[in-house]
């Protein structure tokens, strides 16, 4: 995938590939492997090694990087990563919170899902989780496009740490063009969007 200028002069945009697993390890390793050592794998498949070590657990997202099973939107500041919005089909990324009421609700599946926003504390509250979701729905136009699925935070205005908004909020997807179908768990809620073919 070629690179998205975004904001002209300032961010870009890479899919996370092979070629940029490097970047995107940077970020993660100058946070703690995010989230204590999660390195973005909570969503994909159970399996043996995640969550036993935040080595081992960024040794999975590597392999599933490399065997194309692991896709995410990255924003880049010059040549250094400072943001991603991880997405994909549901079966590559089947965990969902608050799965009960989820699937009552659920009518066909989508083909993506958005599900977790990392940005890096120097450059929160500055948009850069908005380019990132923009990032990820061009990236799916060009994998062929479909209905893509998100499961924000409906924090209602309240202000929240934006360390705690790995889901997005409601108005960041709203903004980019989605629309509320229903709650999900205590403050979530499920938006939807069709992306069209690039």
């Amino acid at each position: 995938m070629g690179t998205t200028t975004v904001v002209p002069g300032e961010l870009t945009v890479r899919a996370l590939t092979p070629e940029t697993w490097d970047a995107f390890a940077d970020l993660a390793e100058r946070h703690n492997g995010v989230w204590n050592g999660c390195w973005c794998t909570w969503f994909h498949p159970p399996c043996a090694e995640r969550g036993q070590t935040a080595e081992g657990n960024r040794a999975l997202k590597e392999r599933w990087v490399h065997e194309g099973l692991a896709h995410a939107a990255l924003v880049l500041d010059g040549d250094v990563a400072v943001g991603w919005c991880e997405y994909g089909t549901p079966e590559e990324l089947p965990r969902i919170n608050h799965r009960k009421e989820y699937e009552a609700g659920m009518g066909q599946p989508p083909d993506y899902r958005v599900t977790c926003f990392f940005v890096d504390r120097r450059y929160r509250r500055q948009g850069v989780s908005a380019v990132a979701l923009r990032g990820a729905l061009d990236l799916i136009a060009r994998a062929g496009g479909g209905v893509v699925e998100g499961y924000p935070q409906d924090t209602e205005g309240a202000k929240v740490t934006a360390s705690f908004l790995y889901n997005g909020t409601r108005s960041l997807f709203e903004q980019a063009g989605f629309t509320y179908s229903r709650p999900k768990g205590m403050k979530h809620c499920v938006m939807t969007t069709t992306v069209a073919p690039a």
